[in-house]
């Protein structure tokens, strides 16, 4: 695994600027300010964004409202990139930009996959056994 791979591992200098550019990310796709049809037809959250130690590069974790559409909604922001790497580098005020990389968001989908284990009989079983 390599460091500074988790949130719980990362300066808070880090941590603060990735959550900068979060809203910054954020309040560009809620305002519309991004010229493209698919961006504009969906509400994205833009969830989590982590930042490398010499702050050049962020891996910008991404979900549109329902998980519709999710690959098309990444490879618009994908296509976009060079307008929100722009954008951030203004608002952010850092001496280099960083580059973005947009990804899908797989934690909700795992935690209900964890969830729907936990409901299974067996396992219910197995839990209120031990109480």
């Amino acid at each position: 695994m390599a460091k500074h791979s988790r949130p719980e591992d990362q300066s808070v200098r880090l941590l603060k600027v990735g959550e900068r550019v979060r809203h910054i990310l954020s309040e560009l796709l809620a305002r519309g300010e991004v010229h493209d049809d698919v961006l504009s037809a969906h509400n994205i959250s833009v969830t989590e964004v982590r930042m490398s130690p010499d702050l050049r590069n962020a891996k910008v974790y991404v979900k549109p409202l329902l998980g519709e559409d999710e690959d098309v909604v990444v490879k618009a922001l994908r296509t976009n990139t060079a307008f929100f790497q722009r954008e951030v580098a203004q608002r952010l005020g850092l001496k280099f930009a960083p580059k973005l990389q947009f990804r899908a968001d797989e934690s909700f989908d795992e935690a209900s996959r964890i969830e729907s284990l936990l409901d299974d009989p067996k396992v219910r079983r197995d839990i209120e056994g031990d109480e």
